[in-house]
């Protein structure tokens, strides 16, 4: 692991002397052009500062609507979790740019947006008072999303799997607070605020595992090896990625503006905002185990595909630190 880091943090060094060499182009083409074209999950508190920068702190102009990774590539629309339409950059969790780079070796993960701290929230009623308890129970996830990995690890601690548990898929989402309180399911792994309307829905039936430790979602911006290659899409990219540093500094001075927007944004109520807040953190940064979080999914990932695991150097090839550390010159 030491290694890895040390790797990242070497990259983070070339790329600000790959930065100083290209760095006396016109900082006005970042302003030319229709607006930048942003997708992310509108749903999502994690989207948080990427609403914050094109609102606030990028003057070229930037759009966001929902989606995500399949708008960089071209991938069909999945129904109800985006609308159709190309995009510059977009943002997922790091197991939806695993998934997608499989097919898609041109995306680049240019920036980690947040960290999400994850919880399992289940019934004490059901027999549950530690993760081996959850053996052959029935858990609300979504087995193929950044929760499922979360669900694998946790399970993991406790020498289980999934094929030790009944996953349940709800869809909406929105509806799994409910389907635990009605005992339809004993348990639930699944981002905020969802997490925490479950637990609220049990009160003092709840027992909760925390995921410190074990998993935090990297929720990132992404874009293509592709738009940036080209000079005056990426210096765009770069400006706002620098919007997105900014919009992360005004949230730690002031957060509530921000939990307005994504309030208002993904139709969420201000206590279940505000509930929520504690369990994310903005990092706007690259943190340097990103590597390592990588390997570990794509172990996962590759198991459930029945393919084999792609190579380190493949996965590291995904990290362009380089437009970060030209947004922070």
């Amino acid at each position: 692991m030491a290694k890895r880091r040390d790797a990242v943090a070497a990259l983070l060094g070339l790329s600000a002397l790959w930065v100083g060499g290209c760095a006396r182009s016109k900082t006005s083409s970042a302003e030319e052009g229709p607006p930048l074209a942003v997708r992310g999950s509108t749903a999502t508190l994690e989207i948080a500062p990427v609403l914050l920068a094109a609102r606030d702190h990028y003057p070229a102009g930037a759009v966001v609507r929902n989606g995500g990774i399949g708008n960089l590539v071209g991938a069909p629309r999945v129904t109800g979790l985006g609308d159709e339409g190309p995009a510059d950059v977009a943002t997922h969790a790091e197991t939806q740019a695993l998934r997608y780079s499989v097919a898609n070796p041109d995306l680049r993960i240019i920036l980690t947006v947040t960290e999400g701290r994850y919880r399992i929230i289940a019934r004490r009623s059901a027999g549950i008072a530690s993760l081996a308890d959850l053996k052959s129970k029935r858990i609300a996830a979504l087995v193929t999303t950044s929760a499922g990995f979360f669900l694998a690890r946790m399970l993991a601690q406790a020498q289980l799997s999934f094929a030790d548990i009944v996953p349940v898929r709800i869809s909406p989402i929105e509806g799994m607070a409910e389907a635990l309180a009605r005992r339809e399911v004993d348990a639930v792994a699944i981002w905020e605020p969802h997490g925490g309307n479950a637990a609220l829905a049990l009160g003092e039936d709840r027992i909760e595992f925390p995921g410190d430790g074990v998993y935090r979602e990297l929720f990132n911006l992404n874009t293509t090896a592709t738009n940036l290659a080209d000079p005056v899409k990426r210096q765009r990219i770069v400006a706002f990625v620098r919007a997105i540093i900014n919009a992360s500094e005004a949230i730690a001075r002031d957060p509530e503006p921000a939990k307005r927007l994504v309030a208002a944004t993904g139709g969420f109520t201000a206590n279940e905002v505000s509930r929520a807040w504690p369990t994310l953190t903005f990092t706007a940064a690259l943190p340097p185990d990103l590597l390592d979080t990588l390997e570990a999914e794509e172990q996962w990932l590759a198991a459930q595909d029945g393919r084999a695991p792609r190579p380190l150097a493949t996965l590291a090839g995904l990290i362009d630190a380089t437009i970060l550390a030209e947004a922070r010159r």
